[in-house]
Order: structure tokens, then C-alpha cells, then sequence
């Protein structure tokens, strides 16, 4: 079951979007173009872009716009027009190894190959206000610069950056990865949901999932509802490239590049049976892998849907989080806020009855009340 919209009288809504407007319009200020918002406001709208399930920074940021700042509206605006886009193609799986990398950080390793790359973070500046963007009036900000002759500040575009985990698996240390069985993919917008779910369908509901549910449903995995408490094998945020097979001479061709945040988590041991090519049994201990991959630049999402992951993927079920169904119905902004939503709306009938029930209830219970203090007196 989904709630969505909410319906009411045509006049009243109609005026109540003119004062909506006029909410929006009566200091007389400046409108804020579009690409103020997209620039300036990158983050929100990498948010509206990962929750609204579709990339595309100016439709993300015309609905930040018409929304007010609401976020959740905004996810729900993009959602709703994505609904209405013909499908016109399919893109080709790419290895996030061919991202352009603007921020790599592991916890797991302090060298890495290329090195740790900070890139645009907050992660280790002091939460204070700056009250010197209050009176500010125009930019003036040169890119920063490396002061090191040993490293170049023209990195290649197109090389391939090997990935954490790949070293940790040419040592056998973790678990074998998904064997690729040319499956067509699940598509949670056009194929039913049944529970359970397999793993491709698990992480569409996860990246598409809001952020704060994300995030708690994450946080109470590590506190011990869940039994996945990861270390960062790789956190990347980069350009990753579109590649579509050409219509008409059938070769791969890149069409642009999209943000996006993948993480790599490494979680707790898992003993695996290994067959080999004799018939022979090998028992094997491994570590477990966790992944979240979200548009835009968002470490915390993709942090938590990596733990999420793996929590989801266990086959004990002794904990909310480790339910599919309690989990994954429940993460949807969009779902969960017009669920919310429709209790704005009349049920002045379904009211009214419960009234009328209590009433008569109470009615009854008065006369047996009655009846029994005159038994009593007798």
C-alpha cells in the first residue's frame, strides 16, 4: 500500500498555492537563479538527486527551488517528473576504478596507493559559524594549488585507480566476489516487490532511500542491533563515466560522467566451503564486504547503506535491521511521507464512528455500573 498525494477541495487548494507563492515572493527579493542553487547549494541537491532517483543537477535544483529548501518535497518533485521520462536506452557497467577521483580516503590503510586524497570535506574542520559569509558579495577563489614538486596538479583523467579491496583479494582475504551470470538486473520501478529481496534490488532501495533513515537505521546496526561495525576500506567521491553501446555501429562510447560516492566496507569474518577442481572440501575464513554507491557527494549515505548491506545480507534474522521488509519499507522518504501525510487529510466519517462506538461503550458500562452497586445494596 502507498500513500502519496493528498487531495481536498479544488478552490481551497488553489489558493492555498497562491499563498504558498506569495510566502515565497512578498519581501520582493532577488529570485535565486537556478544556478546559484546548483553551485552553491551542491549538496542538497546531490541529496534531491540520490532520493528523487534521478540525475540531473537542474531538475534537482528547480525543485530545491520550488520546494522552499524542503528537501523531502523537493525528492518527491524529481520522483514524480522521473515517473513521466520515456526509457530510451540502457547504459553499460562500468568499474568504479575508472573514476576520476576527487576524494579517497581509507581508513583501513594509512598508504595507499596514490595516497589518501581529502578532496571537498568538513570532516576536519571546527563546527563554528562563519559569520563572514553574511555580508558577502562576490567570489573570489582560486583552486588550491599542491606545493610539491613530486606531485603533479594535472592528474589523468583516464587512468584507472586500483581499488582497496582488489589488493586485499589478490591475498585471499576477502570474500570471493559476485559472480557475474549475465542476469538481467532487477528493476525495483518496473518489477514487483517481494520480500526477500535479491542484493541488486536490496541496494536500489537502499540508494534511493533517505538519508536520515539511512543513517539511523545504519547507526543502530553499529550500537548492537546489528552485529556490523565495519573499517573503511576505501571511501571514493569522483566523476564516474556513462558509456551506452552506439545504435548504429555497436561499440561502447562514453556519453558524460555523473558525481557519485561509492564505499568499500570491511566487515567481520565469514567461513566459507571451497570446492575445489578434485572434489576436495577447503575451509576458508574471510572477510565480509559491504558497498554503497549514491549520486552526488554524500559520505554519510553511502557509509551507512554499506553497512546496511551487509547487515541485510546476513541470514539470521533476529533483529529489526536485519529485516528485509522492516528495513527496506521503511527507508523511502517519499513513501513515508505521504503515509504521514494522509493523516491531514478528513476522516471526519471514520471519526465520527469511533465516537459513536465509544460512546455507546461508555453507556454501557455506566448501566452495568448501576446494576451492580444495586445488587450490592440488596
Amino acid at each position: 500500500m502507498g500513500y502519496i498525494g493528498v487531495k481536498g477541495g479544488k478552490d481551497a487548494i488553489t489558493n492555498s498555492e497562491k499563498t504558498v507563492d506569495y510566502y515565497r515572493k512578498k519581501n520582493k527579493d532577488k529570485p535565486v537563479e537556478l544556478e546559484q542553487i546548483k553551485n552553491q547549494m551542491r549538496l542538497a541537491v546531490d541529496k534531491v538527486m540520490s532520493e528523487g532517483s534521478l540525475y540531473c543537477p537542474e531538475i534537482a535544483a528547480l525543485a530545491v527551488k520550488q520546494a522552499e529548501g524542503d528537501l523531502l518535497e523537493a525528492s518527491y518533485l524529481v520522483r514524480a517528473f522521473r515517473s513521466t521520462l520515456p526509457r530510451v536506452g540502457y547504459s553499460i557497467g562500468v568499474k568504479s576504478d575508472e573514476m576520476f577521483i576527487i576524494r579517497r580516503i581509507s581508513s583501513s590503510f594509512q598508504d595507499i596507493p596514490g595516497g589518501q586524497i581529502l578532496g571537498p570535506s568538513r570532516d576536519y574542520s571546527l563546527r563554528l559559524l562563519d559569520f563572514k559569509l553574511i555580508n558577502e558579495e562576490k567570489f573570489n577563489a582560486d583552486p588550491p594549488r599542491i606545493e610539491n614538486e613530486n606531485i603533479s596538479n594535472e592528474p589523468d583523467i583516464f587512468k584507472p585507480m586500483e581499488k582497496v579491496i582488489d589488493y586485499l583479494r589478490k591475498e585471499s582475504l576477502l570474500e570471493y566476489p559476485v559472480r557475474n551470470n549475465n542476469k538481467k538486473p532487477y528493476d525495483i520501478t518496473r518489477d514487483q516487490v517481494n520480500m526477500p529481496l535479491e542484493r541488486s534490488a536490496r541496494l536500489q532501495r537502499l540508494t534511493r532511500g533517505e538519508e536520515g533513515a539511512i543513517l539511523a537505521f545504519g547507526y543502530a546496526s553499529m550500537r548492537g542491533w546489528g552485529s556490523v561495525h565495519p573499517t573503511l576500506a576505501e571511501v571514493r567521491v569522483g566523476y564516474m563515466p556513462v558509456k551506452i553501446r552506439h545504435p548504429h555501429w555497436n561499440f561502447e562510447v562514453t556519453i558524460g560522467r555523473i558525481t557519485a560516492t561509492e564505499v568499500d566496507s570491511i566487515c567481520s569474518f565469514k567461513k566459507d566451503t571451497v570446492v575445489s577442481e578434485s572434489g576436495e572440501k577447503e575451509i576458508k575464513y574471510n572477510f565480509t564486504l559491504g558497498y554503497g554507491f549514491v549520486f552526488g557527494h554524500n559520505d554519510k549515505k553511502a557509509i551507512a547503506m554499506s553497512i546496511l548491506d551487509r547487515t541485510l545480507s546476513e541470514k539470521e534474522n533476529n533483529s529489526p535491521v536485519k529485516d528485509q521488509e522492516f528495513v527496506l519499507y521503511h527507508i523511502d522518504g517519499i513513501e513515508s511521507q505521504g503515509f504521514i501525510s494522509h493523516l491531514k487529510l478528513p476522516h471526519y466519517v471514520t471519526f465520527q464512528s469511533a465516537m459513536d462506538r465509544l460512546r455507546s461503550m461508555k453507556k454501557n458500562v455506566f448501566h452495568e455500573d448501576k446494576e451492580l452497586i444495586a445488587s450490592y445494596d440488596e
